[in-house]
């Protein structure tokens, strides 16, 4: 009764801003458009921080949303030369059932018979983070939108500015999230590591992304996929994107801190973008003890003792007159 009630209030309703369902990457969910055209199994990969986000808070009374952009290198996973959703599958089941066929594109705003190429021009990937987006589900022979939350892990098919359009899991047509109300009710399986302050939103890139940049956490390598390119056939390696320096003003100096051991890759944001969470405080450079003073300096002789050596004589034995260097001062 929860799923039917959710399913029949537009994704923009008042009732539907305070509800919203939750989905892990390999579920079907409720009201599937086909049966899944996900390539294998999806199993979600660790949580991964997400890059650097611009904040967005939809107004008074609503649930603030991280926003990241849709050419943010590493926002993406998958595997190389390794499609994440059939394409051809998903044109096959669609065209195979011309109401579902209709209310699909209805969903995305295009014509039916546009649908075959709008699906081969869009990039099978995976989300690396818990991503929010409105859902719809095949309800009476319409698309039903409702506010949902998918998995890190999902395969999804992006459009060219690397916003999230189908679910392979499921078939279902996505678009744009709607601001939820403060607490929302939350309906569906949650995972463990799920948690709505770590939720994004993705928005469109302010220009066409022609190569996504994307994280495959088996191999830990990075690649590139062209956009458009729906079986991964020109998948290339390329080196882990480098973050841009951020300024950085600390209140407090900064303690040394030890050596850590490495770590893998997390995903970095565009240079557009700006950064909502100041990264970590320079660490202290090591400091070198002071060098012994050398010995040929000679000291002042008391006045009073004319008869007594030079204070710069060593005694026997001792090199040096600030004593044996440590091993801190060696080399």
């Amino acid at each position: 009764m929860v799923l039917a009630v959710v399913l029949t209030r537009p994704g923009g309703s008042p009732a539907a801003r305070g509800e919203v369902f939750l989905q892990p990457a390999s579920a079907t969910g409720p009201a599937p458009f086909t049966e899944s055209t996900a390539v294998q199994e999806a199993v979600p990969p660790p949580q991964s921080p997400a890059p650097s986000a611009q904040s967005a808070t939809p107004g008074t009374g609503t649930t603030p949303t991280r926003s990241i952009s849709g050419s943010a290198p590493g926002l993406y996973g998958g595997t190389q030369s390794v499609a994440s959703c059939d394409v051809e599958k998903q044109i096959r089941l669609l065209s195979a059932q011309p109401a579902k066929n209709g209310a699909f594109a209805s969903a995305l705003g295009i014509r039916p018979e546009s649908v075959p190429g709008y699906l081969r021009a869009l990039t099978p990937v995976q989300l690396r983070t818990d991503t929010r987006v409105t859902n719809h589900g095949y309800h009476d022979g319409k698309a039903t939108g409702f506010q949902a939350v998918l998995q890190a892990g999902t395969a999804v098919l992006i459009d060219d500015r690397g916003v999230p359009r189908v679910r392979c899991a499921c078939g279902n047509p996505l678009g744009p999230p709607v601001a939820l109300n403060a607490d929302p009710k939350r309906h569906g399986e949650p995972w463990s590591s799920y948690q709505p302050s770590k939720t994004v939103v993705i928005a469109p890139s302010v220009t066409v992304v022609h190569k996504f940049v994307i994280y495959d956490h088996h191999d830990r390598r990075w690649f590139a996929r062209d956009r458009g390119d729906h079986q991964g056939k020109h998948d290339k390696p390329v080196p882990p994107p480098v973050l841009p320096p951020a300024p950085v003003t600390p209140s407090h100096p900064a303690p040394a801190t030890s050596a850590q051991g490495p770590t893998p890759p997390t995903p970095s944001h565009s240079p557009s973008e700006s950064a909502s969470v100041s990264p970590p405080p320079p660490q202290s450079p090591p400091v070198s003890p002071p060098p012994s003073e050398p010995a040929s300096k000679p000291a002042s002789a008391p006045a009073s003792k004319p008869e007594s050596k030079p204070a710069s004589a060593p005694p026997p034995g001792n090199p040096s007159v600030s004593g044996t260097p440590s091993a801190h001062g060696a080399g």
